[in-house]
């Protein structure tokens, strides 16, 4: 008997609470004014996108309004100037995870977007906007909408996060799989220092299939698979990209002459051996004699078809290398100063032979001195 009015009381909650489900369904209150005054931007405000800077512009609009007090989030959609909005090119959701009525979006974010929309790179274009509000499965566009000019500049919305070059020109060849990764020195800017060989190339954003491919057309990048022809003799080159400005640059590296300050003169070369590497398998070193003592700093001359560029070390002063991080041996460009931004040799160099490599590669720019 106990069993069986234990089993009638389970039962009884069941219903219980299968009613109160039913009725708190029943309630719930999906009604809502959506959002009816959008107040900045102003219709038809002119944008000069700069996505490489730090600069945004807010949106703001007026709160919808719901009898319950219940949660409203929104979205600002984009759409072509034209669209009504039912399939937007893109849509960004407000601050605060939705629920405030308003959004912060970068110039960066506004340059993707005019691409979305079809508004090309060093071009001007009308964008649409609107503020989508929506509580629970029920969402309404704003009763207005508004107009935006975007000026993009030169670049590309989406700057790769690789670089490679392949093809026949190339030191990798024709094999995808062995194409040469470029350094990437900041966002959208690559570099690589590499040789070229008469044949030709391609620029991709994977060493796979699939990958983004670009070209360069009279110094300007662009998105495309045209191959860049190469002829003539075998050269080394350093290859700079910048795909926020969607320009390219090229340099013939001649040598790389080892610097000694003291002598206020070079006392070696180092010629390239590929795969980003500079070599000079032997250089006689010397101390030079001060009353103070022996000096031993040292950097780097890199001699381009256009000039010469000093390159040494990121610290003004160093002390002697022993026990020193990685980063003691980077290799970045200095001004000709006699002294500062040099290295320092390994007391066991003096009057003694050395091979050194600078090694410029996509991981790092960095150099090694070995004692023969």
């Amino acid at each position: 008997m106990k069993k069986i009015m234990r089993l009638a009381g389970v039962m009884l909650l069941a219903v219980i609470a299968a009613s109160s489900c039913k009725k708190e369904t029943r309630s719930l209150n999906l009604s809502f004014t959506p959002v009816g005054t959008l107040a900045t931007p102003n219709d038809n405000a002119d944008v000069k996108l700069d996505p490489t800077s730090s600069a945004d512009v807010l949106f703001k609009w007026d709160a919808a309004s719901t009898e319950d007090g219940g949660v409203i989030l929104y979205e600002v959609a984009f759409d072509k100037d034209g669209g009504d909005f039912s399939k937007p090119v893109y849509k960004v959701l407000s601050d605060g995870a939705g629920v405030q009525p308003q959004v912060t979006i970068t110039h960066k974010d506004l340059n993707k977007i005019a691409n979305a929309a079809g508004i090309a790179a060093s071009s001007t274009g009308k964008l649409k906007w609107a503020v989508i509000a929506s509580k629970g499965t029920n969402s309404k566009p704003s009763s207005q909408s508004r107009t935006l000019m975007l000026d993009r500049p030169a670049g590309f919305a989406e700057n790769p996060a690789e670089l490679y070059i392949t093809g026949s020109a190339t030191e990798g060849g024709t094999d995808l799989s062995k194409a040469v990764k470029l350094k990437k020195n900041e966002e959208g800017l690559f570099e690589i220092y590499t040789s070229l060989k008469a044949g030709d190339y391609i620029i991709t954003d994977k060493n796979t299939d699939g990958g983004k491919q670009y070209y360069i057309d009279n110094g300007i990048i662009k998105e495309g698979a045209t191959p860049v022809v190469i002829s003539g003799a075998e050269k080394t080159y350093r290859l700079n990209f910048d795909f926020t400005s969607a320009t390219a640059k090229s340099v013939e590296i001649q040598s790389i002459g080892l610097y000694m300050s003291a002598y206020g003169k070079e006392i070696g070369t180092l010629n390239y051996v590929g795969n980003g590497v500079f070599e000079a398998p032997k250089i006689a070193v010397e101390f030079y004699q001060f009353d103070w003592g022996r000096d031993e700093r040292y950097k780097f001359i890199i001699h381009t078809a256009a000039g010469a560029e000093y390159v040494g070390s990121v610290n003004p002063n160093n002390d002697a290398p022993a026990g020193k991080p990685a980063s003691y041996f980077y290799v970045v460009p200095v001004t000709n100063d006699q002294w500062n931004n040099t290295y320092k040799f390994d007391p066991s160099a003096d009057r003694k032979n050395v091979k050194v490599d600078v090694m410029l590669q996509s991981n790092a720019y960095t150099h090694k001195v070995t004692v023969l």
